[in-house]
């Protein structure tokens, strides 16, 4: 079954990088849902489920790290991928997103050419297909 564009859940509590994830994801033929915080999040991964998650770490009512454990947690979600993007750099962080489940872990201030091209990473189907 097919759907047409693939859709991506882009959450993170700071609107700009909400609509600057949107916009450079959107531009690149992707549907996009919102969410501003990880309780928004984890019911639209829930409700719409998603061909990939872009998640902010630090994020009120739950932080991306927490609605990553529930994305894994859940068997009808564990196989979601899911970009982190956080300013947290440290070794030790980009360690515990990647030991919680993540399929890729980008530091801000990020790249846009770079997050698209990591979604096409982990979603080779979205050109239709090889």
């Amino acid at each position: 079954m097919t759907r047409g564009a693939p859709l991506i859940v882009v959450a993170d509590d700071d609107p700009d990088i909400v609509m600057l994830v949107s916009g450079v994801l959107s531009n690149n033929g992707f549907e996009i849902a919102r969410a501003t915080n990880g309780a928004d999040a984890l019911a639209l991964v829930r409700s719409r489920r998603p061909d990939l998650a872009v998640l902010d770490v630090s994020m009120p009512s739950l932080d991306g790290l927490e609605v990553l454990r529930s994305i894994r947690s859940d068997p009808e979600t564990a196989s979601l991928p899911v970009i982190l993007l956080s300013a947290r750099a440290q070794e030790t962080d980009v360690k515990t997103g990647y030991a919680e489940g993540a399929s890729k872990y980008m530091k801000k201030p990020f790249s846009p050419r770079e997050l698209v091209a990591a979604v096409r990473e982990l979603l080779p189907d979205q050109d239709g297909g090889l």
